[in-house]
């Protein structure tokens, strides 16, 4: 392919379509992630054991092997290597970019293979020190099995994910998208398999080993037609593989202190409310972490290839404008998704997990401010990835982690807020690590907001004003009942959802926001075409 052909192939792939494929593909594993910790939580029935700390214990066994994950490899998905792939791409040089996808690939995973075996040998002392005494040595002997079967995770998942940076960099994103369903597919299939045998919630271990290996082998078939040849090779003298080498620590620690807060966090559930308290965090945790994956990783995944070419070609220009049109879309989608989302948290938590369902609702309202923050976050960092700094975004997450630490001890001590005293610091940490990133970026790029833009999150603010209107409007009309379930429970919240999110719409196109106008010209396009006249 040579240097034209390629840059004309970017210039095709059109991003609302990739974010339509992405967010569309990440709803349908949201979904079944939601369905697998609903069977999780409703099965492997035990006298002696609630169901939700059966779910603790589920919760608490991913843990060690995601630090890991996260800390050592998940820098080199994506956002550190990206660019370096993008320039070799630019420049024709594909056969380069192999080369690099390569060395990054064998050394990775030679290294995840030791802490796989790592992880094996020592699964019960790590479990002691993640939970301490809030498990029962049953529960941390099933944890410590179950965490044995995924310690091959961290290996599959680390090769798949350099596997799919270099097929977003050439503009492939289905098999990136497809995935991960079959990885909770597997564990879905597994809690069927294995509740009602000896097994029992181990097998949920097994589950997840399969899916790992399925999801690798699919994103294995998105190489086909790609030329890509594996060779056992490291090149070490690649000038572009050691700057990639020295770009992979930063974001790999910067991803491990979003891990080491999670097992901060999963330490002070157990003091706190034991597997129960596990159980629930985690489980608020998932529902806020849904709109952030829908939204903000989908959406800012399909607009970082082109970020990653536009700076590649020179362009500081268009660069600048792609990313503020990213930016305006997260924030217009955002809002009306966290006023929903805090006005429905308590019809959420019962729809989706029966178990403890006001407690894990009173979390979630909580988290619903970090649904905000987060899902901005997305884009900011991918700025700095953008321009190959992964240093910034680093100090700023290890700032937040410390702070993290210290505001979750002194916000859930008993006499304060408890186990809702976590949730209240994940809110208050992500506002504070936009705020810093957002700040650094206009400091190095005074030309980056202009007034439009301003002029937009002026609108976009009254806009909101209205939405949250109607969402209490629609919650004081239609009240969340002790005996709702099922389908009533459905119904109630698809009416506060659609009537909510349309009239965030339908007042954003009467201030003329921008981004409004691609919904209003896809349903012209669609009511045209269904009666047969010409666009």
């Amino acid at each position: 392919m040579t240097k034209s052909s390629t840059t004309k192939t970017l210039k095709r792939i059109s991003v609302s379509n990739v974010a339509g494929l992405l967010i569309g593909a990440t709803l349908i594993g949201q979904i079944l992630g939601f369905l697998r910790t609903k069977l999780i939580n409703a099965n492997f029935d035990n006298p002696n054991t609630p169901l939700d700390d059966r779910a603790g214990v589920y919760f608490a066994a991913f843990n060690i092997p995601d630090f890991f994950f996260y800390t050592i490899a998940a820098g080199a998905l994506g956002v550190a290597v990206m660019p370096f792939l993008a320039d070799r791409l630019h420049h024709g040089d594909k056969k380069g970019m192999w080369e690099l996808s390569t060395s990054i690939l064998n050394l990775l995973a030679l290294i995840m293979l030791v802490v796989g075996l790592i992880i094996l040998i020592f699964a019960h002392p790590m479990m002691d020190l993640l939970v301490g005494n809030g498990l029962t040595p049953d529960q941390k002997h099933n944890a410590a099995t179950m965490m044995r079967f995924l310690a091959l995770n961290p290996f599959l998942f680390t090769v798949a994910g350099i596997l799919t940076s270099a097929q977003q960099t050439l503009g492939r994103f289905f098999f990136y998208a497809m995935a991960p369903l079959f990885y909770n597919l597997s564990i879905i299939v597994s809690i069927f398999v294995f509740k009602d045998t000896s097994i029992g919630i181990v097998g949920l271990g097994i589950g997840a080993l399969a899916g790992g290996i399925l999801q690798l082998i699919i994103v294995a078939l998105g190489l086909i037609g790609t030329d890509f040849h594996w060779k056992p090779k490291i090149f070490w003298g690649s000038e572009d593989f050691q700057a990639m080498l020295r770009q992979l620590p930063p974001r790999s620690l910067d991803q491990g202190a979003d891990q080491i807060q999670s097992i901060v966090d999963t330490r002070f559930a157990a003091g706190i409310a034991g597997a129960t308290g596990i159980s629930n965090y985690n489980n608020a945790y998932i529902l806020h972490t849904a709109p952030i994956l829908l939204l903000g990783t989908a959406i800012s995944t399909a607009a970082f290839p082109r970020l990653n070419a536009r700076l590649a070609e020179g362009r500081v220009d268009l660069f600048r404008k792609e990313f503020l049109n990213t930016l305006k879309v997260l924030m217009w989608l955002t809002i009306p998704v966290v006023i929903v989302a805090f006005f429905s948290r308590g019809y959420l938590a019962r729809l989706i997990f029966s178990q403890n369902a006001p407690d894990i609702a009173l979390l979630f309202g909580f988290l619903t401010i970090a649904i905000f923050f987060r899902t901005v976050y997305a884009i900011i960092s991918r700025w700095f990835y953008a321009q190959k700094d992964t240093v910034t975004p680093l100090i700023v997450s290890v700032f937040v982690i410390i702070l993290n630490i210290i505001l979750a001890y002194l916000l859930s001590r008993p006499t304060a807020y408890g186990l809702a005293g976590l949730a209240i610091a994940q809110s208050i940490i992500a506002t504070i690590e936009v705020a810093i990133l957002f700040s650094v970026m206009i400091y190095r790029d005074r030309g980056l907001l202009n007034m439009k833009f301003w002029s937009g999150v002026a609108k976009l603010i009254s806009v909101s004003g209205f939405t949250l209107v109607a969402g209490f409007i629609m919650i004081t009309l239609l009240p969340l009942g002790i005996d709702d379930r099922g389908m009533a429970l459905f119904v109630k919240l698809s009416a506060i959802t659609i009537v909510t999110l349309s009239t965030h719409v339908a007042i954003s196109a009467l201030f003329g926001m921008e981004e409004v106008k691609p919904i209003f010209k896809r349903l012209k396009k669609i009511i045209f075409k269904s009666i047969g006249q010409p666009y």
